[in-house]
């Protein structure tokens, strides 16, 4: 189970491609900050962290989108 709510947008899971990783990285896109701080805040959103392994790390860093020249597109 995957958190969700107003304003998500994708959200894509990924995993560590060595032999038997166990790291994964679930990568999300808001619409804005402001959903992503409501969402967070809200106590259904967040009784659905439970349900990742104890081993698991959840750190909702934020980060804003860069255009680089021939490279990636903003």
């Amino acid at each position: 189970m995957f958190p969700t709510g107003p304003g998500l947008i994708p959200t894509q899971l990924h995993r560590g491609i060595g032999g038997g990783s166990c790291v994964f990285l679930n990568y999300a896109v808001w619409e804005s900050t402001a959903h992503f701080k409501r969402a967070f805040h809200n106590p259904e959103f967040r009784s659905q962290l439970r349900h990742y392994p104890p081993s698991a790390l959840a750190s909702p860093p934020l980060f804003r989108k860069l255009a680089v020249p021939g490279v990636c597109v903003e």
